[in-house]
């Protein structure tokens, strides 16, 4: 008998079993299905977060007074470790003088309540000089009749979510208005809780960037934020901005030969792949859920074919009778586990990828950034085989049982 027969007769069982044999090929499917959709989901999170960091300027580095806590307590949720270099004029002036570095733009930051019509709101203070903003974002647009103004202590640019906040049927605050703003702070001298609350004036409002942190901001300028926030000219960050993206790495260089490991420095390169070494972790752990699902749906098709050999032992036994070979009977379900292992794999990428666009609808919202699945052919293919081969091993033991039959014992069996 040639490989033609033993497909014929495979394809045969199959459908003869159609109930079963479907059951395993979609056990096969949600296995593939789910490690595709996943992987396209981390792929596409891994291009939005590479897009997003396009966004920002490629040749900035942040610069803190406190460095990232590394072992110790501050590494497991304790106490940061004390900062040892204030940031002040003296360090501003010190990092201008290096000679990669084009401009040093210092930031007051700090957490306050804004109060318009009757409504208060809690939000995020970047104070630096306004026309600077577009360091944080160069792709940053402000709505039309904004205005962007240096040394001006009235006024203030706000995000898109402060000035129409998320569930909220009308405006927070529109342009020209005047809003309040009240800091809550503990006075050195005496020890006690005071308020300081200003009066500001909506100069400008920034477009939806799907950045928290800028969707939530109000920015005024650096003088006024050392005096409001009582800041006593200390900055919470500087942005130093290198001649070009490829002399980051010398300013940092310099920094790092100037204050050692004292001051905490960031840049859009380290920050994009702190976020992909952590989302690469997930994404394994997440693939290891999947395969688990894959190896369920090889235990089904052995479960499948050990069970499709006792129903049909005395068939095999007559085909031995009639002179088929151990490898006839060993192709026999070997096919059997391949073409299931085909269809089961072809269902699910073709699910997967269907699971991976509706998984992201469903989650996102009409104020989030678009997230797109990302299907690379690779990721297809791997998965794909990886499925075929996994099914192809589950049909080896009762394919092998089955050869085994002795053909006078199979044609007793009841």
């Amino acid at each position: 008998m040639d490989i033609q027969e033993i497909g014929s007769l495979s394809f045969g069982a199959l459908r003869d079993r159609k109930v079963r044999t479907i059951l395993t090929i979609l056990m096969v499917a949600v296995g593939s299905g789910l490690m595709i959709a996943l992987n396209g989901m981390g792929a596409g999170f891994n291009v939005f977060i590479e897009e997003q960091f396009d966004r920002l300027a490629p040749n900035t580095l942040f610069i803190t007074p406190t460095p990232p806590a590394v072992g110790g307590l501050g590494g497991f949720g304790g106490p940061p470790p004390a900062s040892k270099v204030t940031l002040n004029f003296q360090v501003e002036r010190v990092l201008r003088s290096i000679p990669a570095v084009g401009d040093v733009v210092p930031v007051y930051q700090g957490s306050v309540t804004v109060q318009s019509q009757g409504i208060a709101l809690t939000a995020s203070v970047f104070s630096l000089d306004p026309p600077k903003i577009f360091i944080l974002d160069p792709a940053l647009e402000l709505i039309d009749g904004s205005d962007i103004r240096s040394n001006d202590p009235t006024g203030v640019l706000i995000g898109h979510e402060i000035a129409n906040p998320v569930g909220e049927d009308r405006s927070f605050a529109v342009l020209g208005q005047a809003i309040r703003v009240r800091y809550s702070f503990i006075d050195v001298d005496t020890g006690r809780q005071n308020i300081d609350e200003r009066t500001f004036f909506v100069r400008g409002i920034l477009k939806p960037t799907g950045n928290p942190t800028l969707d939530k901001v109000l920015i005024v300028e650096t003088r006024v934020g050392n005096s409001l926030l009582h800041k006593s000219g200390k900055y919470d960050m500087l942005l130093v901005l290198a001649n070009s993206r490829d002399e980051v790495s010398i300013v940092e260089e310099e920094v790092r030969s100037i204050y050692g490991n004292n001051l905490g420095i960031t840049t859009p390169a380290s920050m994009l792949k702190t976020i992909q070494e952590f989302t690469g972790g997930f994404r394994i752990f997440i693939n290891g859920i999947a395969v688990v699902a894959v190896l369920v749906g090889s235990v089904g098709i052995v479960t499948t074919l050990y069970t499709s050999v006792t129903e049909r032992t005395r068939e095999i036994g007559t085909m031995k009778a009639m002179g088929a070979q151990k490898s006839f009977i060993l192709g026999l379900f070997l096919i059997e586990g391949l073409v299931i292992g085909i269809l089961g794999a072809t269902v699910g990428s073709i699910a997967g990828i269907g699971g991976g666009f509706a998984l992201v609808a469903g989650f996102s919202s009409s104020d989030a950034p678009s997230i797109s699945p990302a299907f690379l052919l690779r990721d297809l293919a791997a998965v794909w085989f990886l499925s075929l081969s996994l099914s192809m091993v589950a049909a080896i033991l009762p394919a092998w049982k089955a050869s085994r039959i002795s053909p006078v014992e199979a044609l007793r069996h009841d």
